[in-house]
């Protein structure tokens, strides 16, 4: 079955330096769907942990399978506009519409 529409729950505005998580997730698709997010349209990165010589200010935790992307310290640069795709591998991939996230 296709993923429906995902649901994102994106704060509108988080204060600099707090742990902040973004949640992404449907019900219908069949198998489970993954979830990819995108910051300012951009596919953001799966990593895990402070990201390293290469990406020094990932301050992200992205987890594919639960739609779950979390910021352990937010900062200014983490502003911007978030939405997320899911997919299944089973017709179209679906995604919610685009919030913006203040910090």
């Amino acid at each position: 079955v296709a993923p429906s529409t995902p649901v994102c729950e994106v704060p509108s505005s988080a204060m600099t330096g707090t742990v902040v998580e973004l949640s992404c997730k449907e019900t219908e698709g069949s198998p489970p769907s993954h979830y990819q997010w995108y910051k300012n349209g951009v596919a953001l990165l799966e990593k895990t942990g402070r990201g390293n010589a290469r990406t020094p200010n990932i301050t992200y935790t992205m987890n594919k399978k639960s739609g779950t992307l979390l910021f352990n310290t937010v900062t200014k640069n983490d502003t911007g506009e978030y939405f997320c795709e899911a997919s299944n591998g089973i017709g179209l991939s679906q995604k919610c519409s685009v919030k913006r996230m203040q910090v």
